[in-house]
């Protein structure tokens, strides 16, 4: 079994923590989603992770773990997901548990608003991430997550080869 341990930890005033994140698991919850529409399974990419995880903390660096997507000119799709803190009526602030299945059916269950037939999504609403989990023609994703120490917020990217969500094409 393959197993990263993100070394983006925080401090807090009683003991310092790490967010584990288990690269497997990411893996099964895409190739989850892309069984239900017959899309190949995908395959793990260390390169796209190191990458995604260059884009995280960048974004945690600079942009307060706000999500902004990077500029893949057409290299790679990219996912984002964002998770905040658990806050206490005290004021306290704790690292929400996140598991990457639940990162990833986040953005599969957007497929209730996508209709196949016409290649769009329901009027206001996202289905982009979910395209692209599912596009047939990726082979490939890498994920990675960054944790901001002050506000114990996440941002979560995967970054996809070949790239989905191109325009006029249908995802599968």
């Amino acid at each position: 079994m393959k197993r990263v341990l993100l070394t983006c930890c925080f401090v807090s005033s009683l003991s310092a923590q790490a967010l584990d994140f288990d690269a497997d698991e990411m893996l099964a919850a895409h190739n989850r989603w892309r069984e239900t529409v017959g899309a190949p399974p995908l395959t793990y990419s260390s390169k796209l992770a190191e990458s995604s995880l260059e884009w995280a903390n960048h974004l945690k660096q600079t942009n307060q773990c706000q999500m902004k997507h990077s500029k893949p000119d057409s290299n790679y799709g990219e996912n984002l997901y964002w998770a905040s803190a658990v806050e206490w009526s005290d004021g306290r602030r704790e690292l929400q548990q996140v598991k990457p299945n639940e990162v990833v059916d986040e953005w599969g269950n957007e497929h209730a608003d996508y209709d196949y037939k016409n290649n769009s999504c329901a009027a206001g609403k996202m289905c982009g991430h979910y395209t692209q989990v599912i596009w047939k023609s990726t082979t490939t994703v890498g994920c990675a997550v960054a944790v901001c120490e002050d506000s114990r917020e996440q941002i979560w990217v995967c970054q996809y080869q070949p790239p989905g969500n191109w325009v006029g094409e249908k995802p599968y």
